[in-house]
């Protein structure tokens, strides 16, 4: 046979080309998971570093006030704009310019302190402090001609377990942080350690407000619904980091974490929270809420306590230690958890 007769093969051929472009898939199927975890990991630990900041923060405004702020100050006989703790922390929080432009006596949609922020006021600029990485819904609110109005956040007080506000007496929830409250670290007797102060919420969240609610809680979620009468839906929850009513800055401890509380609006199944008249929208009715904490974590949420240490909960913790851990005085501390 003559040497011409031999051909070098320069190429694939394709089979070969498919064994390799398969064992390609089979690698980045195996590592997609890993990187996805990896990556999810470190938002957590962004998550976390976020409460430790705040955290900080809350002790330093209560170094400086001798009181940790209030969850908001209202007049408890008309609809207003009461600011949230968060406003009041932004000097503790890299935010002492933004503060000082802020006229505390005046609503944050008035027209001074919109002009103090262009183009759209203070309460539509974002904090990334406030925001957990993990939340899909980073992104800020509009009105209704298109422009920017609000940012949301998804770290919340604790103001209760059901009872958020009474503006008769003035009586509230026991947690560590009310309305109009003067909140200062020995009121705490069950210990600060023992004490929730902050935990996450997902930013807009299905949510009922204004509705009627009895006066004693609901003893399932699947009860939530029944027991809701009236009120308007939407699905803004926890999108106005300024606003120091509890259906945007606030959670309650009825049920645990990432509890599903389901409702149906227009056919559609939803997971909501629940308000009934909002903090100083009147001067008899009383605010009590069915605002649960969640997080984008699976199975978990963050959470801070109120000596500082931020920790993780799972969303199977027992549900009498999470409403323990909501009080700051009822007797019973919850030890280890």
């Amino acid at each position: 046979m003559k040497p011409a007769d031999f051909k070098t093969r320069t190429g694939f051929t394709l089979i070969e080309l498919l064994v390799v472009i398969a064992i390609i898939a089979i690698l980045v199927s195996l590592l997609l998971p890993a990187v996805q975890q990896a990556r999810e990991a470190a938002r957590r630990t962004q998550c976390r570093n976020n409460l430790k900041q705040l955290g900080l923060a809350l002790h330093n405004y209560a170094t400086a006030h001798t009181v940790f702020p209030a969850s908001c100050f209202i007049d408890g006989n008309r609809i207003s704009q009461p600011w949230s703790a968060h406003a009041q922390l932004l000097p503790f929080l890299e935010g002492g310019n933004q503060y000082a432009r802020i006229n505390f006596s005046l609503g944050y949609h008035d027209a001074g302190n919109k002009s103090n922020f262009p183009p759209n006021g203070i309460a539509a600029q974002k904090v990334p402090v406030f925001l957990c990485p993990s939340d899909v819904n980073d992104r800020v609110r509009n009105d209704v001609s298109g422009v920017p109005e609000h940012y949301p956040l998804t770290y919340a007080l604790s103001v209760g377990q059901y009872l958020v506000w009474n503006p008769v007496g003035g009586g509230e929830g026991g947690a560590a942080f009310a309305p109009n409250a003067r909140i200062r670290d020995r009121d705490f007797t069950d210990g600060m350690s023992n004490t929730l102060g902050m935990s996450e919420v997902k930013a807009w969240q299905p949510r009922i407000q204004d509705a009627t609610l009895p006066a004693a809680a609901p003893t399932s979620a699947t009860a939530v619904s029944s027991a809701v009468s009236g009120g308007a839906f939407g699905t803004t929850g926890h999108t106005e980091w300024v606003c120091g009513k509890a259906i945007h800055t606030g959670f309650t401890t009825t049920f645990g974490p990432n509890t599903v509380v389901p409702y149906s609006n227009a056919g559609q199944m939803l997971d909501v929270d629940v308000c009934s008249s909002r903090e100083g929208a009147s001067a008899t009715a009383a605010t009590f809420g069915i605002i649960t904490s969640r997080s984008y974590h699976t199975g978990t949420v963050n959470g801070l306590l109120m000596d500082g240490s931020v920790r993780s909960f799972s969303s199977n913790i027992d549900i009498r230690t999470w409403q323990r851990l909501g009080q700051r005085s009822d007797g019973q501390v919850t030890g280890e958890f």
